[in-house]
């Protein structure tokens, strides 16, 4: 296993803890700020998961324990589509370095506490929450589900570890995420696109905020490759 290696520092000191995404930490002055929380968010199809997957991989080379939180997918396909780029989950699993957690959205509860708790114990640096869209099928109005994200996100905050929540742009909406609360909540928007017209497709990646970095501005070709994504 290759050594970690020094994260790079940014304006006020700011630890950085690389990405995993080749040609993305050189757009956002090293990487992602250790503590803070990120938004992964797009439409359907546009690798919001993948990315995550790419991110947790990164930390487990660098000897970082990771947590998976699936609100969405079973973990059987998630671990299945991240083999198909070589990235073996199951073996960091038993070695207990790799959580993955299922929640059944149908069977949800408040799950802030249990999963904050479930971070600390485990001393996890690299948490994915895919996705916040899920929300919406177990509470009763768009004001509850807000208050939930908001309350998961706050709880979040300052725990020792880079949290990256994923969320659906519904197809014309103006928001960058189903409930429009995320990308004011947290530290950084990454907004990937994709676009088909007949045979060809597209995908691009967009650093719509982040904190305390100057990061690139414009729209970036995200090529997916057999090794995963990369930035070009």
């Amino acid at each position: 296993m290759p050594k970690p290696q020094k994260s790079a520092k940014a304006r006020g000191n700011e630890e950085r803890v690389p990405s995993g995404i080749p040609g993305l930490d050189n757009l956002m002055e090293g990487g992602f700020i250790q503590n803070d929380i990120y938004l992964v968010t797009g439409g359907t199809g546009t690798g919001k998961t993948l990315f995550c997957c790419q991110f947790l991989w990164e930390g487990l080379q660098r000897g970082e324990n990771g947590i998976f939180f699936s609100l969405e997918e079973i973990p059987e396909d998630v671990l299945s589509d991240a083999m198909d780029f070589g990235w073996d989950f199951q073996k960091y699993i038993d070695q207990k370095k790799f959580i993955m957690q299922y929640y059944d959205p149908f069977e949800m509860v408040d799950i802030t506490t249990e999963v904050k708790e479930m971070i600390k114990k485990f001393n996890a640096k690299r948490i994915v929450i895919d996705s916040t869209s899920i929300f919406g099928m177990f509470l009763q109005n768009e004001q509850e589900i807000r208050k939930a994200i908001y309350n998961l996100i706050k709880a979040l905050k300052g725990i020792d570890a880079v949290v990256l929540m994923t969320a659906e742009v519904l197809e014309g909406s103006k928001r960058l995420s189903r409930y429009g609360v995320e990308e004011f909540v947290v530290d950084g928007v990454i907004l990937l696109n994709y676009l088909g017209v007949g045979e060809l497709s597209s995908r691009s990646l967009l650093i719509r905020k982040m904190r305390r970095t100057n990061h690139g501005k414009e729209s970036y070709i995200l090529d997916i490759t057999k090794s995963g994504m990369t930035i070009s």
